[in-house]
């Protein structure tokens, strides 16, 4: 199973933006419990990360065919982005929001998810760990499915 994880601006300063919020660990730590993640399961897991919504629409559309699942952390394109929405949509690849921080309790715009209305599931507040438990579902829900279908 191949796992695309796409994470949206500002996620590169990890442990460097607002650590109250976001907390200490850094990018570095999040690509290595990627990594880890995806040795311990025995899975493919391809890490794009991108501060330009045109970007990531474009590693959006250029996965279909060729994986079988995405982890998206839109960061602030979440509450923004109907492109990132309309190429999640267009692509039909089974995708979870992640955020790390719990949007729920921050500010009201942080409600609105845009990305998550193409989404079959959301994690929240669960730091880097979210990461992990999105790959995990997907793993779980979707492991026999093969890419495009």
């Amino acid at each position: 199973m191949k796992i695309l994880v796409i994470n949206g601006p500002n996620l590169n300063m990890l442990g460097i933006r607002e650590p109250g919020i976001y907390g200490k660990n850094t990018f570095a730590d999040l690509l290595q419990l990627l990594a880890d993640t995806a040795k311990a399961e025995n899975l493919e897991v391809e890490q794009y990360q991108s501060n330009h919504e045109g970007d990531l629409v474009d590693k959006i559309q250029s996965a279909y065919g060729k994986v079988d699942g995405i982890v998206i952390n839109p960061a602030a394109y979440t509450h923004t982005s109907v492109a990132i929405l309309d190429a999640l949509k267009a692509v039909s690849i089974p995708a979870v929001e992640v955020h790390i921080s719990d949007v729920d309790a921050r500010e009201p715009f942080r409600q609105i998810s845009y990305a998550g209305m193409a989404c079959v599931k959301t994690i929240k507040g669960h730091g880097l760990e979210g990461y992990r438990e999105a790959i995990l579902y997907l793993k779980e829900r979707y492991g026999n499915r093969k890419c495009g279908m």
